[in-house]
């Protein structure tokens, strides 16, 4: 039986380059890759050889007849796919080579290009890797991450009940262990070292620090205690060490998450989840103890608009509908014919179902928008508006998923509508002008603004590189004027407790080890001083 992409697909494509008849789609050559909710398989062409699954990164791809959950609705939505997207041109014309550093130009470049990457999410590894693994370059990276971890919003943004979504970071591993990388943890480009320094020590400098910001409602009440952006709550849960130690309010019996997209049904699912499930996952400590103690019954989930427009992946809508002891309603009638989107019929099969008496509810509610966060010193309500009538959810916890927003960085363009430094194709550039900033390039939520999910990035940042080797080829870049080994002796200076790739690979050893013993994939470490710790420890003991 054909192969089928299921729930955690993160886009990343490895699959598309293997597959020997050109049955997965869209590749990253087509149009609608960039804006696809996940891969599909076409049930027709697929001959069951396997390719795929074998290289997919994060379990999502498998048998059609496989014991997996939804299995007979990942098939229908895989065929479906291509009975609204029929495939005309012939088999392989769609195909790009994987992984992209291999594809050559014919022209040699120099030797020992030397990269910085600051930031260690998706974008920076797959930057990393993409100039590491060329056969038509010799190319130095060297990493900085102001965290003693590396991943991105891999290990602090993704929920920890998707563990099968976090095994990308194996993919990280590999490219950390390449010849030529070097990482800098706990170090700050910015604070520790500046990026005048650090471009010194190298060609060019990409910038992939991701969306630490947040867009915001603009409704009064905004700021009262107990509203807070979900990227807050999700960092908060996850063990970020910015974040670790924030309270949140769980007394209250309802919640309101403003927003529909993924991140919105993530912090639905976590507040209503059964604690005895999130205890096998590796969510953070003190999140499990506050969760544990929750009285949230029921989580309200706004969408400005009508279910025809809900931003959430349709494989994240149709897994929510499984969870035990957790209902999920519509508030209001939902109809879809027989042929309308996926995500539309789901939508009105949750519309038809009854609450179940003593399970908790997630309930979704469309054309409603917040307009004031009310309450005496703290947020105790919020009123909505839906058509022409006024109403009051009364709730003790507001989330707002309305979108990651990125920051500024200092003495680059910042394009304040979009939330992104002013860039074209990755190379940064100035706004009206054109113009390029010498040695600068971006990539992932920082150059795109936060959308895609985390496969997006592997050619977000390909195409940065491809900007950045173009330009070193015409001699656009600078060489460096200092040494690798001053810039080593630099940031031992400026930060002695800084650590390196072993170090990660320690922490993350001992994480594994804790989280075995009690039947979690890992137990994270929240302080950044204990990770420090346990990475001096693993020198000592080796």
């Amino acid at each position: 039986m054909a192969y089928v992409v299921t729930q955690n697909c993160c886009n990343d494509a490895t699959c598309v380059a293997v597959c020997p008849v050109d049955c997965i789609h869209p590749t990253p050559a087509e149009r609608e890759y960039t804006r696809t909710e996940m891969l599909y398989i076409d049930p027709g062409a697929c001959i069951d050889c396997g390719a795929c699954s074998d290289v997919c990164p994060v379990d999502a791809i498998v048998p059609g007849d496989a014991p997996a959950p939804d299995i007979d609705r990942y098939r229908d939505i895989n065929a479906e796919y291509f009975q609204r997207n029929p495939r005309t041109a012939a088999p392989g014309a769609h195909v790009q080579p994987l992984p992209l550093a291999l594809a050559t130009t014919g022209v040699t470049d120099p030797p020992a290009l030397r990269v910085a990457i600051v930031g260690s999410g998706p974008s920076a590894f797959y930057a990393a890797e993409e100039l590491l693994a060329r056969h038509d370059i010799a190319a130095e990276v060297t990493m900085f991450e102001r965290l003693p971890v590396a991943g991105g919003l891999v290990r602090f943004g993704v929920a920890p009940d998707h563990w099968h979504t976090k095994t990308v970071d194996r993919v990280f591993d590999r490219t950390a262990r390449r010849d030529g990388f070097t990482f800098h943890l706990g170090v700050e480009v910015g604070r520790d070292v500046t990026i005048d320094e650090v471009l010194a020590h190298h060609h060019a400098v990409i910038h992939a620090s991701g969306a630490s910001g947040d867009r915001r409602l603009g409704i009064p009440g905004e700021d009262l205690p107990g509203s807070y952006a979900a990227r807050e709550f999700v960092a908060w849960y996850n063990g970020h060490p910015d974040h670790a130690d924030r309270a949140f309010d769980l007394s209250a019996r309802r919640a309101v998450v403003v927003g529909n997209g993924n991140v919105a049904l993530d912090v639905a699912r976590i507040l209503v989840s059964d604690v005895e499930i999130l205890r096998r996952t590796d969510i953070a400590d003190h999140a499990l103890a506050a969760l544990a103690d929750s009285r949230v019954e029921e989580v309200v989930v706004l969408g400005r608009r009508g279910p025809e427009h809900a931003a959430c992946t349709t494989p994240e809508l149709l897994a929510l509908g499984s969870l035990p002891g957790i209902d999920v309603l519509v508030d209001g009638p939902v109809t879809a014919a027989p042929d309308a989107p996926a995500k539309l019929r789901i939508l009105a099969d949750y519309s038809r179902r009854k609450a179940t008496p003593g399970n908790k509810r997630i309930v979704l509610r469309f054309g409603t928008s917040p307009r004031e966060v009310l309450g005496a010193g703290r947020a105790e309500s919020l009123l909505v508006a839906h058509g022409d009538t006024v109403d009051r959810i009364e709730c003790g916890l507001i989330l707002r998923a309305v979108g990651y927003r990125g920051l500024p960085i200092v003495g680059l363009p910042f394009d304040e509508a979009a939330g992104t430094v002013a860039n074209a194709a990755g190379r940064v550039a100035l706004p009206g002008t054109g113009e390029t900033v010498r040695g600068h390039y971006v990539a992932g939520w920082i150059k795109r603004g936060a959308t895609g999910v985390i496969g997006t990035n592997r050619y977000c940042a390909a195409e940065t590189v491809e900007a950045l080797l173009a330009d070193h080829r015409a001699g656009l870049l600078a060489a460096p004027t200092q040494a690798a080994a001053d810039l080593a002796a630099l940031v031992r200076e400026r930060r002695p407790d800084a650590l390196g790739g072993a170090d990660w690979r320690a922490i993350d050893r001992f994480e594994r080890e804790q989280g075995r013993a009690v039947g979690r994939p890992r137990v994270k470490i929240v302080a950044a001083a204990a990770a420090g710790d346990v990475a001096r420890a693993a020198r000592v003991g080796s």
